[in-house]
């Protein structure tokens, strides 16, 4: 895949229709995420948001349209090849394991192996794992900590950390704060505001709008599974984005 470039974006989109058994989930949606950037998309319940993450990250091939990484056309036909181009999601249930420690979940499925018993390299998985989180600034106890000892806030920063290790190209969060307190919401905040500082693009999905209008570049609406608008989040205010997903307002040209 060749690198980006400011003018090929990361992400693209390109008239994505999804269908199951006959019912359109997904109708004509366009949307293209550049390095550097957090988009975030929003609307009700059943507006498509969870579909439209799904088919990024491989789980549901799209009905027609197309998947661009990096300005390459691209089949995603499972999560696995999702992450082999570089795509990584932040799940609203995190899939961490719960009695495995921190170092063994940054590298969950994608273990070091090292000597000729090829035996895990736990050591360099620690280490490897206490550098990043010392650069994303997560505040955990230890990397040898169980993550069922952690509390929500440091599992989403593990589960951040994860994605940020393993992303070339892409991290998707669904609800990245939606069971956390005020405090651990504005620490997950700032490490997602990172991420933009590492030149990844970010496609957020979220339901709370002032959360929105703090982090993202730009907001796309989404209402009953079509796309009713893009705005840049500097040049829109909170009022326009409900309206545009309560139905106030139509949708664009």
């Amino acid at each position: 895949m060749t690198a980006s470039t400011p003018e090929v974006p990361a992400l693209s989109l390109r008239n994505v229709r999804k269908e199951f058994g006959g019912v359109v989930a997904i109708e004509d949606f366009s949307l293209t995420v550049s390095r550097g950037e957090i988009v975030a998309l929003v609307g009700d319940n059943g507006a498509g948001k969870s579909t439209l993450i799904k088919i990024v990250s491989g789980i549901h091939p799209p009905t027609a349209g197309e998947i661009a990484l990096d300005g390459q056309a691209v089949k995603l036909s499972d999560p696995s090849a999702a992450r082999r181009l570089g795509v990584e999601v932040v799940h609203q249930d995190l899939a961490l394991a719960d009695y495995q420690p921190v170092f063994m979940n940054m590298f969950l499925g994608r273990e070091l192996i090292s000597g000729p018993l090829r035996r895990l390299d736990k050591k360099r998985m620690a280490r490897e794992t206490q550098e990043l989180v010392d650069e994303l600034d997560v505040r955990i106890p230890s990397v040898r900590t169980r993550i069922r000892d952690l509390s929500g806030g440091q599992r989403q920063g593990v589960a951040i950390s994860r994605a940020t290790h393993w992303a070339r190209n892409l991290i998707l969060m669904d609800e990245p704060t939606a069971a956390l307190g005020v405090a651990e919401t504005a620490r997950v905040e700032e490490l997602i505001l990172r991420l933009r500082e590492r030149n990844l693009a970010v496609l957020l999905v979220s339901h709370n709008l002032d959360q929105v209008m703090r982090l993202s570049d730009r907001v796309t609406v989404l209402r009953r599974g079509q796309q009713i608008g893009t705005r840049t989040t500097k040049d829109t205010n909170k009022n326009e984005i409900v309206s545009m997903i309560t139905g106030l307002q139509t949708a664009d040209a």
